[in-house]
């Protein structure tokens, strides 16, 4: 079908008009995306999302006239986001397919950075909820070819917010930029081309095509690919599965290796992992990085692990103001504007309803949280064509030959083996320190300790997940999961029934119904001990809980001799999780052809999703899905050089 005609299939309505005429035509989109090369990618940004239409519309054009392997990214700036039903949805049979699957994300939307991928990866879009003149500053430099702006972002020409954006446009511009607007108002080509472009009015048009488009030096033709070929990744836990997936989709054949027999059989091999996403009170890095984390991870569960209570479950998640940095936490989160698909403010009545059983506290509901079998999230992410699995292969050496890496090791039978490709993504957690090239990351070994527990009769009501200082899962198969323990620079992997007692004893100071209802003797053929009478504290929201420090005694005494005799047994499993100093993991490039994603701690099932993104766009020269100041903080080499 000819390129024209492609271009004509966006209806004849006014939007649809403005769309094809101003911006598709106005930055010969079509042309371009037809000149794309396997392997490459084009990116749009644009400084209004509103309903959308603008990015379904580019979205399906490239599609039509790009070829196999090309890729598009599209980054746009929403400070009011339209309302689910204001997407642009059914007015435009031709977008229905594109509207569909954005409105899928839609409700996965975070405050600040959202990145999504859409046609099997191959169109991405980065959509940030903020004021354009906060958002442009942290978008990458030399990103962007083609630009969709809105009149009301440069209208205040005069103003010195205006000049700043306009003169982060040009930062952000790759040489040969283009832009188009609708809108021929002489002030706002002056402003541009006082930016650095070289700007064009059509004043003779009809209304709805009278634009402003513009350049940035010369157009280039040609754009280098950066694409490796293949890439080995060492680690087949969550982190190495996620970023195996996200190179994968960009067409990368990769090689998963781990030492284990299986996937998932480190930190990332508990029987459930709990989407538990702990926002800070303060608008740090850290606190950003977590929140797009989340919004992040859902939409890449939903794309290859539906909710069905076997796998993946979203029954909610509860975080209570069980102490009074806790509510102090909260008290700061409820003075901020927070759609209610994200999280909700819960008292103690509330609270309970949300979890089936009566909860001492209030505190924070995320509706959209739950577990996940980690193991199955993990067989997911790699079953792609592209990914080859060694497992129960040990690698002895890892080494820089000529253009590519080689490593070299043993398989479980003692036979030797080695493998080359052009990169190396290194996500085997503490084990990384056995490289050479890892040897002076600060990575720290922590020892988690879960906690497997059969449910009661009573504890069958529990119907979400419950945080405090710790967490309890309702039970799957007849079991509940309970934990963690954090025991820093301790290695083993040995069950401990001092563990169990102190996930028990967290668990009776802010859940205290819930611990009872585990305790209680009522089961078919279940028994815990006989626990002693817990008092209710008469202030659900005070943070305080009475006698808490004698629950903590009564379970650490009465629990640990109970083992021995107990007809129903206490199970769990303790593994080795990494972190890093900063509470932030260490994701990017280490030296020429090797990155890492390491040290994710006990937020590894929030935080692997997005950081295989960054790693995939560092590596394929693509729009990141972050902000520079969030990068920086994860980059190793800065973090290597300030510990230095």
């Amino acid at each position: 079908m000819p390129v024209d005609s492609l271009v004509n299939q966006v209806n004849s309505e006014f939007d649809f008009a403005q769309v094809r005429d101003v911006y598709l035509q106005g930055n010969d989109l079509a042309q371009r995306f037809a000149a794309l090369r396997a392997g490459e990618s084009f990116c749009i940004g644009e400084t209004k999302f509103a309903s959308g239409l603008n990015f379904l519309s580019a979205w399906l054009l490239f599609e039509h006239v790009a070829p196999q392997g090309a890729s598009l990214d599209f980054f746009s700036i929403e400070n009011t986001p339209s309302t689910h039903a204001e997407l642009a949805i059914s007015q435009w049979p031709e977008l229905r397919v594109q509207a569909n699957a954005l409105q899928t994300n839609w409700l996965r939307r975070v405050p600040g950075w959202n990145r999504w991928s859409f046609a099997g990866g191959r169109v991405r879009l980065t959509l940030i909820m903020s004021d354009v003149v906060a958002a442009l500053p942290q978008l990458s430099a030399s990103c962007v070819d083609a630009w969709f702006l809105d009149i009301s972002v440069l209208e205040k020409s005069h103003d010195k917010e205006g000049v700043n954006v306009c003169e982060n446009i040009i930062r952000a511009s790759r040489v040969g930029a283009t832009l188009a607007m609708p809108s021929n108002t002489p002030q706002l080509a002056e402003q541009l081309q006082q930016a650095g472009f070289e700007v064009e009015l059509l004043q003779d048009a009809e209304p709805q095509q009278k634009m402003l488009r513009g350049s940035l030096n010369q157009r280039v033709s040609s754009r280098a690919n950066s694409m490796p070929r293949s890439a080995l990744l060492i680690g087949a836990g969550i982190a190495g599965c996620a970023a195996a997936y996200a190179l994968a989709q960009r067409g990368i054949r990769v090689t998963l290796v781990d030492r284990a027999p299986q996937l998932a059989s480190g930190a990332s091999g508990n029987s459930r992992g709990i989407l538990h996403a702990r926002f800070g009170a303060g608008d740090n890095p850290l606190h950003r990085f977590v929140l797009a984390a989340y919004g992040h991870v859902l939409g890449l569960l939903d794309a290859v692990l539906a909710v069905d209570g076997v796998l993946r479950s979203e029954c909610g998640l509860l975080q209570l103001a069980c102490k009074e940095v806790e509510s102090k936490r909260i008290a700061r989160l409820a003075q901020q504007d927070w759609p209610a698909h994200v999280l909700q403010f819960v008292d103690a009545g509330q609270a309970s309803r949300r979890a089936g059983m009566a909860m001492r506290y209030g505190g924070l509901w995320f509706p959209a949280g739950g577990w996940v079998i980690p193991a199955s999230l993990c067989e997911a992410l790699v079953d792609n064509e592209l990914i080859t699995q060694r497992l129960g292969h040990e690698i002895d050496e890892l080494e820089k030959v000529g253009a590519t890496w080689r490593v070299s090791g043993h398989d479980a039978q003692g036979e030797t083996w080695d493998a080359d490709a052009d990169i190396v993504v290194v996500c085997c957690a503490h084990a990384a320190k056995q490289l050479a090239q890892f040897t002076h990351f600060p990575l720290i070994p922590v020892r988690g300790q879960i906690t497997e527990l059969s449910e009661t009769m009573a504890s069958k009501t529990m119907q979400s997940v419950v945080c405090g200082d710790g967490y309890c899962a309702p039970a799957v198969n007849g079991v509940h999961v309970m934990g963690a323990t954090h025991a820093f620079d301790d290695k083993s992997i040995e069950v401990r029934e001092a563990d169990h007692a102190e996930n028990l004893a967290k668990l009776a100071e802010y859940a205290p119904a819930l611990f009872q209802s585990l305790n209680s003797c009522d089961t078919a053929g279940r028994h815990s001990r006989e626990g002693g009478n817990l008092v209710e504290n008469t202030n659900p929201r005070s943070g305080q809980s009475v006698d808490s420090d004698a629950l903590r005694v009564d379970s650490l005494t009465n629990w640990i001799p109970a083992f021995a005799g107990m007809t129903q047994e206490v199970t769990g499993r303790a593994s080795i999780r990494c972190s890093a100093p900063s509470s932030m993991p260490l994701v990017g490039l280490v030296q020429q052809g090797l990155y890492c994603s390491l040290a994710h701690g006990t937020r590894g099932l929030l935080t692997a999703g997005i950081s295989g993104e960054i790693l995939a766009a560092q590596i394929c020269g693509e729009l990141p899905p972050l902000p520079i100041n969030i990068l920086a903080e994860l980059n190793p080499l800065a973090r290597i050089r300030n510990k230095s």
